[in-house]
């Protein structure tokens, strides 16, 4: 299948990108029972998956109400803190945002699609503090961010996508070196089957009542070798891998796949 997302269309340098979406198109869905992969992960590993503050407990609350409106009740177990029984509904990580000491912190988080980051490091973190592995965002970012988070209104949700390219079709990858460990073992003719495009579908909202925000991050996967499918889409991607800016490069870690992917290019052949 090709990916529901195709970002590396739209910009081949890092970008904010938050634009308003339908209400209605919120939550995604498309996975059939996320309680299942999520309560595995956190009976495994729950500092990895889980974090919150003890103010957090309202604004928990009202997020699952948010989700519940949304997608229905749901499948609450006693003792289940409100953010992760709202987590529990959809296959989206859920993140919330709120005003501490003059700053949004992420005082709340169900992280069980992270990409190189787990719940018990950044819990407590400010905007500023999430965003510092990005190249630049302080400096041309960080004051767009945050005004945006303060403008929010009730009833807006925003909507923001990116992308990169792994060697992993897990959607938990908390760390990065056991995925980059296994790029010199991929011979070049598999790569497009062993690589993949990880699109992130994020988007943010208000919490009326609270003034918190939620921020929801939704991971799709495919086989780089699911764009030889369609060539207009190949051309693209070809396009944005090979004109992504050094900021953008380096942040990804792009070099580190860009032999296997030229060789994908040239003799792209689809996914068995």
């Amino acid at each position: 299948m090709s990916p529901r997302h195709r970002p590396w269309e739209e910009a081949t340098d890092f970008q904010i990108g938050l634009r308003p979406i339908p209400l209605e198109r919120w939550l995604e869905g498309g996975e059939a029972d996320p309680a299942a992969r999520k309560d595995a992960l956190l009976a495994r590993s729950p500092g990895l998956v889980w974090a919150a503050t003890a103010a957090s407990r309202p604004g928990q609350a009202e997020a699952l109400e948010l989700v519940e409106a949304a997608l229905g009740p749901a499948p609450t177990r006693p003792g289940d803190p409100p953010l992760w029984a709202a987590a529990r509904r959809t296959p989206d990580d859920l993140c919330l945002m709120e005003k501490r000491d003059g700053q949004w912190r992420l005082t709340a988080l169900s992280l069980c699609a992270g990409s190189f980051f787990t719940a018990e490091a950044v819990i407590g973190h400010s905007l500023a503090e999430l965003h510092g592995p990005v190249t630049g965002f302080a400096d041309r970012f960080l004051v767009r961010v945050q005004r945006i988070f303060e403008g929010l209104r009730p009833e807006l949700v925003l909507e923001r996508r990116n992308w990169t390219v792994l060697n992993s079709d897990a959607l938990h990858t908390p760390a990065s070196a056991p995925i980059r460990a296994r790029i010199g073992e991929i011979a070049p003719a598999r790569a497009g089957e062993v690589l993949h495009l990880r699109v992130e579908r994020q988007t943010l909202r208000r919490l009326p009542r609270t003034g918190g925000a939620l921020f929801t991050i939704r991971v799709w996967l495919a086989p780089l070798a699911s764009l030889a499918e369609e060539p207009q889409r190949l051309a693209a991607f070809a396009e944005a891998w090979r004109r992504a800016t050094p900021q953008l490069r380096a942040y990804k870690r792009f070099d580190l796949y860009d032999d296997l992917v030229e060789s994908f290019l040239r003799d792209p052949q689809p996914a068995a």
